[in-house]
């Protein structure tokens, strides 16, 4: 690459990055319903179709911003992960994951909306959101596979009625784990983001008030249901 090409490529990356940054402002100060790319522009001193060359659409500018914060929550994810001695134990572990996951949505609570929250009127996410969006999802995942290879998962069940569709989650999931795994995690995960929404969108107030210790007990008793021990 030659001197030219290095500095219009970082030029590039600076004004991707200061488009990406005002239109974080705007979603904190106004929401999904009024982001505009012509908004950003006039923000940033740009004429509309310079932001156009950047990203062709609102649409394109969500779906940036959205990747930005599923590989930003599954970073914190892997490294609480990573941090967290091997000999702490599994339940240790994930409830380390799942403290992370709950301090990254508190620190970020608007990014936390835009990919937890409600749906964005007219937006599809496309497939290319789905690899960010899995990586917390495979970091719980990765214990309970090692629990499954090791000592073993404790207490899981399954009805039969539900095991046509445990098989079905395992075969999508980890095809490695029992139907049986592949169905209280599924549960686990919708829990552990119910907990962080709940907080994090007002649903405790004036009910839970010592919210760390109350979310570091339910993420024990996840770690619980999927079978660590």
């Amino acid at each position: 690459m030659t001197t030219a090409q290095g500095a219009r490529a970082r030029a590039r990356r600076e004004v991707t990055a200061a488009i990406k940054d005002e239109a974080r402002r705007r979603l904190a100060a106004e929401g999904t319903g009024k982001l505009s790319l012509r908004a950003v522009a006039r923000e940033l001193g740009m004429v509309s179709s310079a932001v156009y060359r950047y990203f062709p659409s609102r649409d394109d500018l969500l779906t940036a911003l959205i990747i930005d914060a599923y590989d930003s929550i599954g970073e914190c994810a892997e490294r609480a992960r990573d941090d967290t001695a091997a000999d702490a134990g599994p339940v240790a572990r994930w409830v380390a994951v799942c403290m992370a996951v709950r301090g990254w949505a508190l620190a970020h609570p608007h990014e936390y909306a835009l990919i937890y929250g409600s749906p964005v009127p007219g937006y599809a996410a496309p497939r290319t959101t789905v690899p960010p969006a899995s990586r917390v999802g495979v970091v719980l995942i990765g214990f309970i596979r090692d629990a499954h290879r090791g000592p073993g998962l404790v207490g899981l069940g399954l009805p039969a009625e539900l095991r046509p569709e445990g098989e079905r989650l395992a075969a999508d999931l980890a095809p490695d784990l029992p139907p049986e795994a592949a169905v209280a995690l599924v549960a686990a995960w919708a829990q552990l983001f119910g907990l962080v929404s709940f907080e994090l969108f007002g649903q405790f107030n004036r009910l839970v008030e010592d919210r760390e210790t109350f979310f570091g007990h339910a993420a024990t008793g996840l770690a619980h249901s999927v079978g660590l021990r």
